[in-house]
């Protein structure tokens, strides 16, 4: 029972876009956002290459961010990623095992971009509209 309460209230979080400091825009449409994880979208308006990281296809907000900021579903996120590595065409984002490796990877790595249940004073939150 306690677990369950401890899953639903991390849950009820919302995943916020971070970016490192870097990162010049303060907000992505859906669209562009979609692009950006999807790998379609590789460089920042500046020319600066996007570096993306995500957590592992199975973490709640994995999935979270995936449905409600991305409004796409996790498998087929991965099924594009696939597709991209085994045809050549492109790569897949950096894979982080805890939203800690996440922040700490976005904070240090320039262009990155990524997202967590709460940024802090080494990231950026981007406004996704």
């Amino acid at each position: 029972m306690i677990c369950l309460i401890c899953l639903v209230s991390s849950l009820s979080q919302a995943a916020e876009l971070i970016a490192n400091p870097s990162v010049s825009i303060d907000s992505l449409s859906v669209s562009n956002a979609r692009n950006i994880f999807t790998m379609r979208n590789q460089h920042w308006p500046d020319g600066s290459p996007i570096k993306v990281f995500v957590l592992h296809d199975e973490n709640p907000l994995h999935k979270q961010f995936s449905k409600t900021n991305l409004h796409v579903f996790p498998y087929k996120l991965r099924r594009i990623w696939d597709r991209n590595i085994y045809s050549g065409t492109g790569n897949a984002p950096t894979t982080v095992d805890t939203e800690e490796e996440m922040i700490e990877a976005i904070a240090t790595h320039p262009g990155a971009i990524g997202y967590a249940n709460k940024g802090n004073d080494y990231v950026r939150i981007i406004n996704i509209y």
